[in-house]
Protein backbone atom coordinates (compact mmCIF):
# COMPACT_ATOMS: atom_id res chain seq x y z
CA UNK A 1 0.00 0.00 0.00
CA UNK A 2 1.21 3.42 -1.00
CA UNK A 3 1.37 5.90 1.64
CA UNK A 4 2.55 8.67 -0.60
CA UNK A 5 -0.69 11.24 -0.89
CA UNK A 6 -1.58 12.24 -4.41
CA UNK A 7 -3.22 14.54 -6.18
CA UNK A 8 -6.76 15.40 -5.03
CA UNK A 9 -9.11 13.34 -7.23
CA UNK A 10 -9.78 9.45 -7.82
CA UNK A 11 -8.54 7.57 -10.32
CA UNK A 12 -10.70 4.44 -11.06
CA UNK A 13 -8.78 1.60 -13.34
CA UNK A 14 -11.05 -1.42 -14.77
CA UNK A 15 -8.47 -3.86 -14.66
CA UNK A 16 -10.81 -6.85 -16.34
CA UNK A 17 -14.14 -8.35 -15.69
CA UNK A 18 -15.40 -11.81 -15.56
CA UNK A 19 -19.12 -12.04 -16.28
CA UNK A 20 -20.37 -9.25 -14.37
CA UNK A 21 -17.53 -9.25 -11.73
CA UNK A 22 -15.22 -6.55 -12.02
CA UNK A 23 -11.44 -6.29 -10.78
CA UNK A 24 -9.76 -2.67 -10.47
CA UNK A 25 -7.60 -0.35 -8.93
CA UNK A 26 -8.71 2.81 -6.81
CA UNK A 27 -5.95 5.50 -6.45
CA UNK A 28 -6.45 7.73 -3.68
CA UNK A 29 -5.31 10.86 -2.33
CA UNK A 30 -3.32 8.29 0.86
CA UNK A 31 -2.81 5.08 -1.18
CA UNK A 32 -4.31 2.28 -3.55
CA UNK A 33 -6.79 0.22 -3.44
CA UNK A 34 -7.41 -3.37 -5.18
CA UNK A 35 -10.75 -4.05 -6.10
CA UNK A 36 -13.24 -5.40 -4.79
CA UNK A 37 -12.34 -4.64 -1.44
CA UNK A 38 -13.64 -4.66 2.27
CA UNK A 39 -13.29 -2.49 4.43
CA UNK A 40 -12.95 -2.48 8.40
CA UNK A 41 -15.12 -0.12 9.99
CA UNK A 42 -13.46 2.14 12.56
CA UNK A 43 -16.58 4.37 13.30
CA UNK A 44 -15.14 6.49 16.50
CA UNK A 45 -11.60 6.46 14.87
CA UNK A 46 -10.81 2.86 15.81
CA UNK A 47 -12.09 -0.42 14.51
CA UNK A 48 -13.36 -2.57 17.56
CA UNK A 49 -11.71 -5.27 19.17
CA UNK A 50 -8.53 -3.76 20.16
CA UNK A 51 -6.84 -3.52 16.90
CA UNK A 52 -4.24 -0.75 15.80
CA UNK A 53 -2.46 -0.17 12.54
CA UNK A 54 -0.11 -3.20 12.26
CA UNK A 55 -2.86 -5.30 13.18
CA UNK A 56 -5.01 -3.79 10.56
CA UNK A 57 -2.07 -3.95 8.00
CA UNK A 58 -1.65 -7.82 8.61
CA UNK A 59 -5.41 -8.51 8.04
CA UNK A 60 -4.31 -7.20 4.47
CA UNK A 61 -6.52 -4.01 4.88
CA UNK A 62 -5.89 -0.68 2.99
CA UNK A 63 -9.04 1.34 3.28
CA UNK A 64 -11.12 1.76 6.06
CA UNK A 65 -14.64 3.33 6.99
CA UNK A 66 -15.23 6.13 9.78
CA UNK A 67 -18.60 8.11 10.76
CA UNK A 68 -18.63 11.45 10.53
CA UNK A 69 -21.64 11.75 12.55
CA UNK A 70 -20.12 9.96 16.07
CA UNK A 71 -16.90 11.57 15.40
CA UNK A 72 -18.61 15.07 14.87
CA UNK A 73 -20.54 14.46 19.01
CA UNK A 74 -16.98 13.00 20.10
CA UNK A 75 -13.98 13.66 20.43
CA UNK A 76 -15.24 16.76 18.12
CA UNK A 77 -13.92 17.16 14.35
CA UNK A 78 -12.41 20.79 15.01
CA UNK A 79 -10.39 18.86 17.72
CA UNK A 80 -9.58 16.38 15.55
CA UNK A 81 -8.09 18.83 12.49
CA UNK A 82 -6.23 21.30 15.16
CA UNK A 83 -4.39 17.62 15.78
CA UNK A 84 -3.29 16.69 12.48
CA UNK A 85 -6.59 15.14 11.05
CA UNK A 86 -8.08 11.90 11.56
CA UNK A 87 -4.96 10.12 9.90
CA UNK A 88 -2.38 11.73 12.16
CA UNK A 89 -5.08 11.23 14.69
CA UNK A 90 -5.85 7.34 14.73
CA UNK A 91 -2.28 6.95 13.02
CA UNK A 92 -3.51 5.15 9.93
CA UNK A 93 -1.98 6.52 6.69
CA UNK A 94 -3.70 4.61 4.37
CA UNK A 95 -7.10 6.00 2.68
CA UNK A 96 -9.94 6.90 4.90
CA UNK A 97 -13.79 6.68 3.52
CA UNK A 98 -15.84 8.64 5.89
CA UNK A 99 -19.99 7.87 6.12
CA UNK A 100 -21.91 11.14 6.24
CA UNK A 101 -24.19 10.04 9.28
CA UNK A 102 -27.24 9.75 7.44
CA UNK A 103 -27.94 6.21 8.45
CA UNK A 104 -26.92 6.68 12.35
CA UNK A 105 -29.74 9.68 11.83
CA UNK A 106 -32.00 7.08 10.54
CA UNK A 107 -30.82 4.25 13.71
CA UNK A 108 -31.92 6.68 15.64
CA UNK A 109 -35.61 7.72 14.35
CA UNK A 110 -37.03 7.69 17.51
CA UNK A 111 -35.00 10.80 18.91
CA UNK A 112 -34.17 12.12 15.28
CA UNK A 113 -36.62 14.86 13.84
CA UNK A 114 -35.49 15.14 9.88
CA UNK A 115 -36.75 18.25 8.04
CA UNK A 116 -35.64 19.92 5.03
CA UNK A 117 -32.73 21.64 7.15
CA UNK A 118 -31.25 18.38 7.92
CA UNK A 119 -31.15 15.66 11.05
CA UNK A 120 -32.06 17.23 14.53
CA UNK A 121 -31.41 15.06 16.92
CA UNK A 122 -30.40 14.91 20.98
CA UNK A 123 -26.97 13.49 21.26
CA UNK A 124 -26.56 9.63 22.45
CA UNK A 125 -23.39 11.05 24.38
CA UNK A 126 -24.67 13.76 26.40
CA UNK A 127 -28.14 14.73 25.48
CA UNK A 128 -26.97 18.22 23.79
CA UNK A 129 -28.57 18.91 20.79
CA UNK A 130 -27.53 19.21 17.30
CA UNK A 131 -28.77 19.54 13.70
CA UNK A 132 -26.80 17.47 11.25
CA UNK A 133 -27.52 19.25 7.82
CA UNK A 134 -25.79 18.28 4.51
CA UNK A 135 -23.34 21.40 4.46
CA UNK A 136 -22.35 20.95 8.30
CA UNK A 137 -21.56 16.46 7.39
CA UNK A 138 -19.12 18.14 4.60
CA UNK A 139 -17.48 20.77 7.19
CA UNK A 140 -17.07 17.18 8.87
CA UNK A 141 -15.34 15.33 6.66
CA UNK A 142 -13.38 17.78 5.57
CA UNK A 143 -11.94 18.74 8.64
CA UNK A 144 -11.03 14.95 9.25
CA UNK A 145 -8.94 14.77 6.44
CA UNK A 146 -10.78 11.86 4.95
CA UNK A 147 -9.59 10.53 1.31
CA UNK A 148 -13.71 10.12 0.16
CA UNK A 149 -16.80 11.59 1.48
CA UNK A 150 -20.30 10.32 0.91
CA UNK A 151 -23.23 12.70 0.87
CA UNK A 152 -25.69 12.78 3.50
CA UNK A 153 -28.52 11.14 2.71
CA UNK A 154 -31.70 9.84 4.53
CA UNK A 155 -31.70 6.25 4.73
CA UNK A 156 -34.95 4.71 3.78
CA UNK A 157 -36.46 2.31 6.21
CA UNK A 158 -38.20 -1.28 5.49
CA UNK A 159 -40.65 -1.49 4.91
CA UNK A 160 -41.87 1.64 3.82
CA UNK A 161 -44.72 2.91 1.34
CA UNK A 162 -44.15 4.10 -2.32
CA UNK A 163 -45.18 7.76 -0.80
CA UNK A 164 -43.02 7.94 1.90
CA UNK A 165 -40.13 6.54 -0.40
CA UNK A 166 -40.35 8.86 -2.91
CA UNK A 167 -40.56 12.07 -0.41
CA UNK A 168 -37.02 10.52 1.33
CA UNK A 169 -35.06 9.82 -1.94
CA UNK A 170 -36.46 13.20 -3.67
CA UNK A 171 -34.91 14.62 -0.10
CA UNK A 172 -31.75 12.91 -0.41
CA UNK A 173 -31.64 14.15 -3.84
CA UNK A 174 -32.09 18.46 -2.91
CA UNK A 175 -29.48 16.85 0.21
CA UNK A 176 -27.16 15.59 -2.02
CA UNK A 177 -27.07 18.78 -4.37
CA UNK A 178 -26.31 20.81 -1.16
CA UNK A 179 -23.52 18.61 -0.26
CA UNK A 180 -21.70 18.82 -3.40
CA UNK A 181 -21.86 22.64 -3.13
CA UNK A 182 -19.97 22.21 0.13
CA UNK A 183 -18.27 19.79 -0.99
CA UNK A 184 -15.89 21.88 -2.94
CA UNK A 185 -13.91 21.04 -5.96
CA UNK A 186 -11.28 19.54 -4.14
CA UNK A 187 -12.97 16.75 -2.59
CA UNK A 188 -13.52 13.51 -3.53
CA UNK A 189 -17.49 12.71 -3.16
CA UNK A 190 -19.61 9.86 -3.75
CA UNK A 191 -23.42 9.61 -4.08
CA UNK A 192 -25.58 7.30 -2.54
CA UNK A 193 -28.81 5.86 -4.40
CA UNK A 194 -31.48 5.68 -2.50
CA UNK A 195 -35.18 4.73 -3.01
CA UNK A 196 -36.04 1.89 -1.25
CA UNK A 197 -37.42 -1.52 -2.99
CA UNK A 198 -39.18 0.35 -6.13
CA UNK A 199 -37.00 0.61 -9.16
CA UNK A 200 -38.66 3.51 -10.36
CA UNK A 201 -37.59 5.07 -7.38
CA UNK A 202 -34.16 4.34 -7.54
CA UNK A 203 -34.08 5.07 -11.23
CA UNK A 204 -34.78 8.58 -10.58
CA UNK A 205 -32.23 8.79 -7.82
CA UNK A 206 -29.81 7.31 -10.06
CA UNK A 207 -30.11 9.94 -12.86
CA UNK A 208 -30.28 12.98 -10.75
CA UNK A 209 -26.85 11.57 -9.04
CA UNK A 210 -25.41 10.98 -12.33
CA UNK A 211 -26.30 14.61 -13.91
CA UNK A 212 -24.21 15.85 -10.46
CA UNK A 213 -21.38 14.67 -12.29
CA UNK A 214 -20.05 12.66 -8.67
CA UNK A 215 -16.87 10.54 -8.28
CA UNK A 216 -18.33 7.54 -7.58
CA UNK A 217 -21.54 5.95 -6.21
CA UNK A 218 -23.10 4.15 -3.36
CA UNK A 219 -26.66 1.99 -3.23
CA UNK A 220 -27.92 2.76 0.15
CA UNK A 221 -30.54 1.62 1.98
CA UNK A 222 -29.84 -2.25 2.44
CA UNK A 223 -29.28 -4.24 4.81
CA UNK A 224 -32.25 -2.73 6.73
CA UNK A 225 -34.39 -5.28 7.22
CA UNK A 226 -34.90 -6.75 3.40
CA UNK A 227 -34.68 -10.15 1.71
CA UNK A 228 -31.72 -11.30 0.43
CA UNK A 229 -33.67 -11.74 -2.78
CA UNK A 230 -34.83 -8.06 -2.41
CA UNK A 231 -31.16 -6.90 -1.88
CA UNK A 232 -30.17 -8.62 -5.20
CA UNK A 233 -33.62 -7.71 -7.19
CA UNK A 234 -32.21 -3.96 -6.22
CA UNK A 235 -28.48 -4.35 -7.29
CA UNK A 236 -29.51 -6.09 -10.56
CA UNK A 237 -31.34 -2.58 -11.23
CA UNK A 238 -28.81 0.06 -10.08
CA UNK A 239 -25.96 -1.61 -10.67
CA UNK A 240 -25.77 -1.77 -14.59
CA UNK A 241 -26.77 1.67 -14.54
CA UNK A 242 -23.59 3.18 -12.91
CA UNK A 243 -21.20 4.49 -14.69
CA UNK A 244 -18.66 1.50 -15.66
CA UNK A 245 -15.27 3.65 -15.06
CA UNK A 246 -16.29 4.92 -11.69
CA UNK A 247 -15.83 2.56 -8.14
CA UNK A 248 -19.58 1.59 -6.93
CA UNK A 249 -20.11 1.05 -3.12
CA UNK A 250 -22.29 -1.05 -1.16
CA UNK A 251 -23.40 -0.09 1.78
CA UNK A 252 -23.55 -1.84 4.65
CA UNK A 253 -24.10 -4.95 3.14
CA UNK A 254 -21.37 -7.87 4.28
CA UNK A 255 -22.05 -11.57 4.78
CA UNK A 256 -19.51 -13.40 3.09
CA UNK A 257 -22.39 -14.71 0.50
CA UNK A 258 -24.01 -11.05 0.51
CA UNK A 259 -20.26 -9.81 -0.62
CA UNK A 260 -19.46 -12.71 -3.10
CA UNK A 261 -22.84 -12.77 -4.72
CA UNK A 262 -22.69 -8.30 -4.99
CA UNK A 263 -19.25 -8.75 -6.52
CA UNK A 264 -20.38 -11.11 -9.16
CA UNK A 265 -23.13 -8.43 -9.36
CA UNK A 266 -20.43 -5.78 -10.34
CA UNK A 267 -19.83 -4.34 -6.62
CA UNK A 268 -16.18 -2.82 -5.95
CA UNK A 269 -16.80 -1.71 -2.29
CA UNK A 270 -17.70 -2.88 0.66
CA UNK A 271 -18.14 -2.19 4.57
CA UNK A 272 -19.99 -4.00 7.50
CA UNK A 273 -19.34 -4.54 11.07
CA UNK A 274 -19.89 -8.01 10.87
CA UNK A 275 -16.80 -9.59 11.41
CA UNK A 276 -15.51 -7.40 14.37
CA UNK A 277 -19.18 -7.73 16.30
CA UNK A 278 -19.55 -11.70 15.54
CA UNK A 279 -16.02 -11.65 16.77
CA UNK A 280 -16.98 -10.44 20.23
CA UNK A 281 -19.99 -12.55 20.48
CA UNK A 282 -17.88 -16.33 20.05
CA UNK A 283 -18.69 -16.55 16.06
CA UNK A 284 -15.54 -17.59 13.64
CA UNK A 285 -15.55 -17.50 10.07
CA UNK A 286 -13.87 -20.30 9.01
CA UNK A 287 -12.89 -22.22 5.44
CA UNK A 288 -15.48 -24.69 6.43
CA UNK A 289 -18.20 -22.43 7.76
CA UNK A 290 -18.90 -20.31 11.27
CA UNK A 291 -17.31 -21.37 14.32
CA UNK A 292 -18.74 -20.67 17.34
CA UNK A 293 -16.16 -20.86 19.86
CA UNK A 294 -18.54 -20.50 23.19
CA UNK A 295 -19.83 -23.93 22.72
CA UNK A 296 -18.69 -26.48 24.89
CA UNK A 297 -17.43 -29.35 22.51
CA UNK A 298 -14.44 -26.37 22.08
CA UNK A 299 -13.19 -26.73 25.50
CA UNK A 300 -10.67 -29.89 24.81
CA UNK A 301 -10.10 -29.28 21.48
CA UNK A 302 -5.96 -28.49 20.45
CA UNK A 303 -6.99 -28.33 16.84
CA UNK A 304 -6.34 -23.84 15.35
CA UNK A 305 -10.09 -22.09 14.43
CA UNK A 306 -9.23 -22.77 10.71
CA UNK A 307 -6.49 -24.77 9.58
CA UNK A 308 -6.28 -23.39 6.56
CA UNK A 309 -5.39 -19.70 8.05
CA UNK A 310 -2.49 -18.18 8.77
CA UNK A 311 -3.27 -15.30 11.18
CA UNK A 312 -2.19 -14.98 14.56
CA UNK A 313 -4.95 -16.55 16.51
CA UNK A 314 -4.78 -19.18 14.54
CA UNK A 315 -1.06 -19.48 14.21
CA UNK A 316 -0.59 -18.73 17.94
CA UNK A 317 -3.77 -20.20 19.53
CA UNK A 318 -6.16 -23.52 19.98
CA UNK A 319 -9.73 -23.41 19.89
CA UNK A 320 -9.74 -24.70 23.80
CA UNK A 321 -7.72 -21.52 24.89
CA UNK A 322 -9.79 -18.90 22.54
CA UNK A 323 -12.97 -20.93 24.48
CA UNK A 324 -11.41 -20.47 27.12
CA UNK A 325 -10.77 -16.77 27.25
CA UNK A 326 -14.34 -15.95 25.90
CA UNK A 327 -16.21 -17.86 28.31
CA UNK A 328 -14.22 -15.79 30.93
CA UNK A 329 -14.79 -12.70 29.46
CA UNK A 330 -11.22 -11.62 28.82
CA UNK A 331 -10.85 -8.89 26.21
CA UNK A 332 -7.87 -10.72 24.46
CA UNK A 333 -10.75 -13.19 23.10
CA UNK A 334 -12.83 -10.66 21.65
CA UNK A 335 -8.78 -8.97 20.14
CA UNK A 336 -7.88 -13.02 18.57
CA UNK A 337 -11.15 -13.30 17.10
CA UNK A 338 -11.70 -9.96 15.24
CA UNK A 339 -7.75 -10.35 13.83
CA UNK A 340 -9.06 -13.69 12.32
CA UNK A 341 -12.43 -12.79 11.48
CA UNK A 342 -10.60 -9.22 9.49
CA UNK A 343 -8.01 -11.95 8.02
CA UNK A 344 -11.02 -13.93 6.66
CA UNK A 345 -12.79 -11.21 5.15
CA UNK A 346 -9.86 -9.83 3.84
CA UNK A 347 -8.12 -13.34 2.37
CA UNK A 348 -12.52 -13.71 0.58
CA UNK A 349 -11.53 -10.39 -1.25
CA UNK A 350 -7.76 -11.90 -2.45
CA UNK A 351 -9.85 -14.97 -3.64
CA UNK A 352 -12.52 -13.23 -5.37
CA UNK A 353 -10.11 -10.61 -7.48
CA UNK A 354 -7.63 -13.45 -8.24
CA UNK A 355 -10.82 -15.28 -9.32
CA UNK A 356 -12.11 -12.46 -11.50
CA UNK A 357 -8.58 -12.67 -13.46
CA UNK A 358 -8.79 -16.51 -14.18
CA UNK A 359 -12.19 -16.20 -15.24
CA UNK A 360 -13.64 -18.39 -12.05
CA UNK A 361 -15.40 -15.38 -9.92
CA UNK A 362 -18.77 -17.80 -9.93
CA UNK A 363 -16.74 -21.05 -8.62
CA UNK A 364 -16.05 -18.81 -5.50
CA UNK A 365 -19.48 -17.50 -5.09
CA UNK A 366 -20.59 -21.33 -5.53
CA UNK A 367 -17.98 -22.14 -2.42
CA UNK A 368 -19.27 -19.80 -0.49
CA UNK A 369 -23.23 -20.62 -1.10
CA UNK A 370 -22.46 -24.10 0.06
CA UNK A 371 -20.86 -22.67 3.15
CA UNK A 372 -23.31 -20.11 3.82
CA UNK A 373 -26.45 -20.18 2.15
CA UNK A 374 -29.84 -20.20 4.83
CA UNK A 375 -32.45 -19.72 1.81
CA UNK A 376 -33.71 -22.08 -1.11
CA UNK A 377 -33.33 -19.21 -2.96
CA UNK A 378 -29.31 -18.87 -3.17
CA UNK A 379 -29.53 -20.98 -6.59
CA UNK A 380 -31.33 -18.19 -8.13
CA UNK A 381 -28.63 -15.51 -6.49
CA UNK A 382 -25.88 -17.71 -8.50
CA UNK A 383 -27.61 -18.08 -11.65
CA UNK A 384 -28.58 -14.55 -12.02
CA UNK A 385 -25.37 -13.01 -10.54
CA UNK A 386 -23.07 -14.72 -13.68
CA UNK A 387 -26.22 -14.02 -16.29
CA UNK A 388 -25.27 -10.90 -17.85
CA UNK A 389 -22.66 -10.50 -20.32
CA UNK A 390 -19.52 -7.98 -19.75
CA UNK A 391 -19.95 -4.55 -19.34
CA UNK A 392 -18.33 -2.15 -22.34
Amino acid sequence: MSTTPSPAGPRFELLGQDGKARRGRLQLPHGTVETPAFMPVGTRGAVRGALDREDLLQTGSTLILANAFHLMLRPGAERIARLGGLHTFMGWDGPILADSGGFQTFSLAAQCHIEETGARFRSPVDGSEFMLSPERSMEVQQLLGVDIRTVMDECTPYPVTETQARESMQRSLRWAERSQRACGPDGILFGIVQGGMYPQLRQDSLEGLLAMGLDGYAIGGLSVGESREQMLTVLEYVLPRLPARQPRYLMGAGTPLDIATAVCCGTDLFDCVLPTRNARNGHLYTSTGILRIRNAVYRDDPAPVDADCDCLACRTSSRAYLHHLDRCGEMLAARLGTLHNLHYYQRLMRQLRESIAQGTSTAVLARIARLYAASAGTNALQKSAAAAPPQP
